[in-house]
């Protein structure tokens, strides 16, 4: 075995899973529909990752966040995203005070739990680049001054994939930060009536309601689920399987610049976190294939070729899973 953590008792299994499907119905109490989306994000949540959601508007991916942010009893912030917002606008700035006659500096929307980054893609790159650091090392330096954000942290960034008047681009450096890019599609026929339904009896205006959720936990609860989610053990097969997965889009035929190390690390960790939703203490290699895609769809690059053809990153994903050989159980 490769995994170097004590494998958690059967019992804290059964409560981490426990705990992450009441987190699932309370979600849901504001969402309707959406299961395959709400179950990933709740996988990168317990795998302590950051989560890109995409779709195109109207789909309910900020509410999908203010949905997990009110069955947290932590702390939630929201920043709209916009060409003229500004990186101290993210992280803080340096005030003067005229009484003390000295600066202070003013802690800005980041130092949070849960953080909503809303239409990511429409501020220019240098604001952008303001999340890496607290993405990656989960600090901030800010006037000479380093500060820790406290855990848990977690960044959940929507855009919108068919509008490109106004919007940057994020660079792959700041992909690379994303746990998982995370596909938001249309419902489907009998989960668009009920919500329809749901959002329409007795309300006037289009507000975004999730005053049915309740909250379940704190900081120090969502840590332990963390820690159980990184204690599950992770065969060796298993693990091989995951890395000769990654290693597979550097050498595919359409694919320019296949997933880094980090997309195997990130695949592990997410594949750990699916199996205790689950309510197992291992991981299998349908785990595996279950996450690949949210997890390696925005580190590759196409070829021109590749895109001209129409085929997108989620079609050359499911050839190298159907290609590469999975461990027999």
């Amino acid at each position: 075995m490769t995994n170097m953590l004590p494998p958690p008792e059967p019992a804290r299994i059964q409560w981490a899973a426990e705990q992450a499907e009441a987190l699932r119905t309370e979600v849901h109490r504001a969402l309707v529909g959406q299961q395959e989306v709400v179950g990933q994000v709740l996988a990168a949540f317990l795998a302590g990752g950051h989560v890109l959601l995409e779709g195109v508007p109207g789909l309910g991916k900020t509410l999908l966040v203010r949905a997990l942010a009110t069955t947290f009893r932590g702390n939630f912030a929201r920043i709209q995203f916009t060409p003229d917002l500004m990186p101290s606008d993210v992280m803080g700035h340096a005030m003067w005070d005229m009484k003390s006659e000295q600066f202070h500096l003013r802690k800005g929307p980041v130092f949070t739990n849960l953080l909503l980054a809303d239409e990511v893609n429409r501020a220019p790159a240098k604001t952008q680049a303001a999340l890496l650091e607290v993405m990656q090392e989960q600090q901030v330096s800010l006037e000479g001054r380093t500060m820790t954000v406290e855990a848990p942290f977690m960044v959940l960034a929507t855009q919108n994939p068919i509008e490109q008047e106004g919007t940057y681009p994020l660079p792959e450096a700041q992909l690379d930060r994303f746990l998982l890019k995370v596909h938001m599609g249309y419902p489907d026929a009998s989960e668009e009536i009920a919500m329809v339904r749901q959002v329409t009896a007795g309300t006037v205006g289009d507000a975004l309601r999730v005053d049915g959720v309740r909250p379940l936990m704190g900081a120090l609860e969502v840590l332990e689920l963390q820690r159980l989610s990184a204690s599950v053990r992770v065969d060796d097969a298993v693990l091989d399987y995951a890395v000769r997965v990654v290693r597979a889009t550097r050498q595919w035929p359409g694919i320019t610049i296949g997933a880094g190390p980090r997309g195997a690390i990130a695949l592990v960790r997410v594949v750990r976190a699916q199996a205790l939703l689950d309510g197992r203490d291992y991981a299998t290699p349908d785990d595996v294939k279950s996450m690949a895609l949210p997890v390696l769809r925005h580190r590759l690059q196409r070829s021109p070729e590749t895109e001209i053809e129409g085929l997108g990153p989620d079609d050359l994903l499911q050839a190298i899973l159907a290609k590469v050989p999975a461990p027999r159980a």
